[in-house]
């Protein structure tokens, strides 16, 4: 994507200079990809950023949020007319910095220099962009109010958008709205995709302990197996969303783990065996409903064969959900920078999840997708940031604070 070819002609004008650092956003992404750090570990990408951000002319910059999250400001001009004690209306965007604990099979020269982890979900990516965004909003503040830039820790299971609301987030930045955007290979470069309602799914965390009584595998009438009825459990769940969930809903169980015995111990009968998974879903009625049901049926599964089971359900992430006039408030700014024809407004879910929905449960605001293309997947080993989407990005964000906070006319 070769300067901003993918803008509309007035938009290209008003950008035109986060394209021209680009090179100076590349530079940002990929050290930031060199050095990976996990969910509230996240030292030295917090003090880079921090770093970046003081260059950028930025008014304050807030650091520990959520242990390792930080906050900067940026004022724009002054209302004409204004009270003198008239706060000012505040705007959020939030881009996220963890990493994830997978080994990189990349070979250039930015790649992880962490064995056992790496940016496979560009989040380096994204805190360039909002770095990127904190430049171009602090040199022109062509906006009324206060931008609110929220770099969040722990993402990838860590909760840490929830964390950093427990530290006051939203009381000492009682921002308006917020929005935040992540890369999608799925989409080109140029598209953007959004909806107004659900964008991703709540995700459950299930672990299911079944205790029987060991024995010799060559004599399972006095045990009670619970490898057998592990295998039992796994087939019933899967009736779950098939019967009991409205087909117009959207659900998924996966029991994506077995643990049980020794391999060694061929003739060994366990006394316990232990299944992990996920359960997926939009709706809290659904949540609820597939909670219930599947305690009882494993409950109910193991006792019919002589044995007991325990379901322990956590919630981890609910639903991912887009206020109706901020996703159309969003559309409409993604409309004028990139044209209609390349804003997909009624984006399908992803059954994935995403902690930006702590943030969208405290304050109305949109969650985003940013089309980068490319041949590999996210939490992929070979997985690389597209840095040619850097500047569309940042002037995105840029276009939401200036149109949601407008200059007065003259």
């Amino acid at each position: 994507m070769n300067a901003p070819e993918h803008l509309t002609a007035t938009a290209a004008g008003t950008y035109q200079r986060l394209f021209e650092a680009r090179g100076e956003l590349v530079a940002l992404r990929r050290e930031l990809h060199t050095m990976p750090e996990l969910g509230f570990e996240e030292h030295r990408t917090a003090a880079r950023i921090v770093q970046a951000l003081k260059a950028c002319g930025v008014d304050e910059i807030h650091q520990g949020l959520g242990r390792t999250g930080i906050v900067a400001t940026i004022h724009g001009q002054p209302v004409p007319g204004a009270a003198p004690d008239a706060k000012p209306r505040l705007f959020g965007l939030r881009a996220d910095m963890d990493a994830l604990p997978l080994r990189e099979q990349n070979d250039f020269a930015w790649r992880s220099s962490t064995p056992g982890l790496m940016h496979a979900c560009g989040h380096d990516g994204h805190c360039a962009m909002l770095v990127g965004t904190a430049r171009y909003l602090a040199q022109t503040r062509r906006f009324a109010g206060t931008a609110v830039l929220v770099f969040q820790p722990g993402e990838e299971g860590y909760g840490g958008a929830r964390e950093m609301i427990a530290d006051g987030l939203f009381e000492r930045f009682p921002v308006e709205a917020i929005y935040a955007m992540h890369n999608w290979p799925h989409l080109p470069p140029g598209k953007i995709g959004l909806n107004r309602g659900a964008m991703m799914a709540a995700a459950d965390r299930v672990t299911i302990t079944i205790q029987g009584r060991g024995g010799h595998g060559a004599h399972p009438h006095l045990s009670v197996d619970p490898v057998l009825i592990a295998g039992h459990v796994i087939t019933a769940v899967q009736s779950l969303v098939s019967r009991n969930i409205a087909p117009i809903e959207q659900a998924v169980v996966s029991l994506c783990s077995m643990q049980a015995g020794e391999s060694s111990a061929f003739s060994v009968i366990p006394e316990m065996a232990q299944i992990t998974g996920t359960v997926r879903s939009f709706k809290p009625e659904v949540q609820q409903l597939l909670e219930e049901r599947m305690t009882r049926l494993v409950e109910s599964v193991a006792l019919g064969f002589g044995a007991s089971a325990k379901v322990d359900y956590q919630r981890l992430y609910p639903a991912t959900i887009n206020s109706a006039a901020e996703a159309d408030f969003a559309v409409r700014v993604a409309q004028s920078l990139v044209g209609a024809e390349n804003v997909d407004d009624k984006l399908v879910p992803s059954m994935g999840s995403e902690d930006f929905a702590f943030m969208l449960q405290a304050r109305p605001g949109a969650y985003l997708r940013l089309g980068q293309g490319g041949p590999c997947g996210l939490h992929q080993p070979r997985y690389d940031f597209n840095d040619e989407i850097l500047p569309l990005g940042s002037a995105l964000f840029a276009a939401l604070v200036e149109q949601g906070l407008p200059l007065p006319p003259h």
